[in-house]
């Protein structure tokens, strides 16, 4: 990085920064209004269906019980089950 030494330099790299950042907003506002594709991971109708999970595995459902009764498939309880064991040896390994 250049050392700026006169007003008029100082002024000038402003000026560079403010248009640089105004195309980086426009940019972000892109991000941010894009829809989003594939599986929504943590999204409100996720978390609703996991945390069924976690009450009908609990109570001893069978992940087949459990798919019917959320109307999913049973990979999906399958990928509710591995987050869950994830979520579970993360919490024991941070009480150790």
């Amino acid at each position: 990085m250049e050392n700026i030494e006169t007003l008029e330099a100082a002024l000038k790299r402003i000026a560079e920064l403010e248009r640089e950042n105004e195309k980086l907003r426009e940019e972000l506002e892109y991000y941010k209004n894009r829809k989003m594709s594939g599986r929504q991971k943590h999204n409100a109708k996720w978390m609703a269906i996991y945390n069924d999970f976690i009450a009908g595995y609990e109570s001893g459902m069978t992940m087949v019980e459990i798919a019917n009764r959320n109307n999913v498939s049973e990979r999906t309880i399958y990928r509710y089950k591995a987050y869950y064991d994830k979520i579970r040896s993360t919490n024991e390994n941070a009480i150790e």
